[in-house]
């Protein structure tokens, strides 16, 4: 284990002395570093650089499962070279997509003396979700109409019940209070408040002159009875 730590520590410090000399020669512009795209759509991948020397360039694919090696780009892929101002460019064009072309693709560039790498560009191909239930514009607008008389029936229903239901309250009220008003009137005697009332507007009626000549009356009455 030791070995081999020392080993992958070797070709490390390796990789970085080959990639600082071909840096020396080679001006790598910025790559995009992500893409996405829709599957059976057309990609344009493109990486830029700057030189004087003569270089050829390929595409490497890093797939998404790291157990697989680098490998070179498909044939059925499409590559060029274009040379702008000051600065090359090298574009690998998918006409389709498909979801095993998602990975990480780097340009690799050999000159003469030199190799190195570009910074690469993510391409990841996704697949839309389709539509489980296809429904056409009208009934879409039936279900939303649906939707709507359901919620409105939801909001109409407890406040006309609440309503009737107050209603209700108020009118055994109502039965409640006259049969109270009837059962103390049932436990009065009429005839006896007739006369009593009778009574009183008779006495109010003579005024208090008239206690005096009774009350004569029952004097004399008494004198009468006496033997």
């Amino acid at each position: 284990t030791f070995v081999n730590a020392m080993g992958a520590v070797t070709n490390i410090l390796l990789c970085s002395f080959v990639v600082g000399i071909a840096q020396n020669k080679v001006t790598l512009e910025p790559d995009r570093p992500f893409l996405r795209i829709q599957v059976s759509q057309r990609a344009v991948l493109e990486c830029c650089y700057s030189t004087s020397a003569s270089v050829t360039f390929t595409w490497i694919k890093h797939s998404p499962n790291k157990t697989q090696a680098p490998q070179h780009v498909e044939p059925g892929s499409e590559t060029a070279q274009d040379s702008k101002i000051d600065k090359s460019c090298g574009t690998l064009t998918f006409r389709r997509v498909q979801l095993n072309d998602s990975g990480l693709y780097q340009c690799w560039l050999n000159g003469s003396d030199f190799s190195i790498l570009s910074h690469g560009t993510y391409l990841q191909v996704y697949k839309p979700m389709e539509k489980t239930i296809n429904l056409s514009e009208s009934t879409k607008n039936k279900i939303l109409t649906a939707e709507g008389v359901l919620l409105l029936l939801c909001v109409l229903v407890p406040s006309v019940a609440l309503l009737f239901q107050s209603k209700r309250l108020n009118e055994l009220e109502k039965k409640k209070a006259k049969k109270e008003e009837e059962n103390i009137y049932q436990g009065l005697n009429l005839d006896d408040c007739c006369s009593t009332y009778d009574q009183i507007e008779r006495s109010q009626a003579h005024g208090p002159y008239q206690d005096v000549v009774n009350i004569k009356e029952e004097e004399e009455q008494i004198q009468l009875e006496k033997p």
